[in-house]
């Protein structure tokens, strides 16, 4: 088993994985702090976090069998994206780095389908089920425990090595393979770069994440309106959010991923709103083909840029693009569209030139 723990993770390098590790099932240290995270309503609309009861928290419930668990870690950071320069560009669309390509799912349950099938030509009676974000797996927790990294005061996962712009994915399995060392301690010591810099203010303590007010949370997966006390601190977000991994210092370490797939489509690390906004919902379809940001629709797409384009600076030509869009069938985007006009004529109003509705 300790030499086919050792072949495990060196296929998994020839596989264009950057760390595997291998732990158990026991999941009690976790599962308080998930129960609490939900008691406390912090998942929001994410209903899915709470319908499957404890097959999150205890991994033989939802695969009975289950011995061990490897863990997977794909880095996704796509070079030269200038981040920060667009993220402080106003008229710019700041999409987060991960969904700027390919959609990571199939190409992650690839691999690990691939990983899991080199085991089973080895050890015929193995059996697997392999998941990338597609059943409840508590995967940051299961990554922490199998050494790949510890859980960030922003509760995304972080490596010593290689920062957190990784990806991570798991196979279930019924080998009683050897496990690897936990990262039991938080190396982010003082620091406090990721709670201070959030735009929402989230991160409502240290490893503490109240979804509700992230970003990410606000932009991919709420499908009402956004809270209008939220709207101005979105800024130019128009797909999920990176600042507390952008200005988190381990971060130094990361690396440009060398996956073909993560390199940015169609400038999308690098378009201006008013473009985006013009999009039919034709051109929307096509461009996110194989793309996560798909999965939001056309409407919410248009209530994302119709509320960063009422955080830009007042222009005429943003002026008569919303406006354009005020007859909308959408409701929701209607509303949005309105509510970034009504930012636009009170900056008018406010400043030298005067205009009205």
């Amino acid at each position: 088993m300790q030499s086919l723990a050792e072949q495990i993770k060196q296929w998994g390098k020839e596989l264009g994985f950057q760390q595997i590790g291998i732990t158990d099932v026991d999941l009690s240290l976790y599962e308080p702090r998930f129960l609490a995270w939900l008691e406390k309503g912090f998942h929001g609309c994410m209903d899915y976090m709470e319908k499957h009861g404890t097959k999150r928290t205890r991994p033989q419930e939802l695969l009975p069998g289950t011995l061990r668990i490897i863990t997977a870690r794909l880095d996704y950071l796509p070079p030269d994206t200038n981040s920060m320069r667009v993220l402080q560009n106003e008229n710019k669309a700041y999409v987060s780095r991960y969904a700027l390509g390919r959609d990571y799912h199939r190409l992650m349950r690839k691999k690990l389908d691939q990983l899991a099938k080199k085991i089973q030509s080895v050890m015929n009676d193995v059996g697997y089920r392999a998941f990338s974000d597609s059943a409840p797996v508590l995967e940051k927790a299961l990554a922490e425990k199998s050494g790949l990294g510890w859980i960030g005061k922003h509760t995304n996962l972080i490596n010593s090595k290689a920062g957190s712009w990784f990806f991570l994915g798991e196979i279930y399995t019924n080998a009683p393979l050897p496990i690897d060392e936990p990262i039991t301690k938080s190396h982010c010591g003082s620091c406090k770069a990721c709670i201070e810099v959030c735009p929402t203010q989230a991160i409502v303590a240290p490893y503490q994440l109240d979804a509700r007010r992230c970003i990410s949370y606000l932009t991919i997966e709420l499908r009402d309106a956004i809270p209008l006390e939220l709207r101005p601190l979105i800024g130019n977000r128009i797909y999920g959010c990176d600042d507390c991994q952008l200005f988190c210092p381990w971060n130094k370490f990361a690396k440009p991923t060398q996956e073909k797939d993560f390199t940015p489509r169609h400038q999308l690390s690098d378009s201006d709103l008013l473009t985006l906004f013009a999009w039919t919902e034709e051109e929307f379809l096509r461009k996110t083909e194989g793309s996560a940001i798909r999965r939001i629709g056309y409407i919410s797409w248009l209530r994302n840029i119709a509320v960063a384009l009422g955080n830009a600076p007042y222009a005429t030509d943003i002026v008569q693009a919303l406006e354009a869009r005020l007859a909308f069938p959408s409701d929701l985007v209607r509303e949005h569209v309105r509510w970034a006009l009504d930012q636009h004529y009170s900056r008018c109003v406010a400043g030298t030139n005067k205009c009205s509705r």
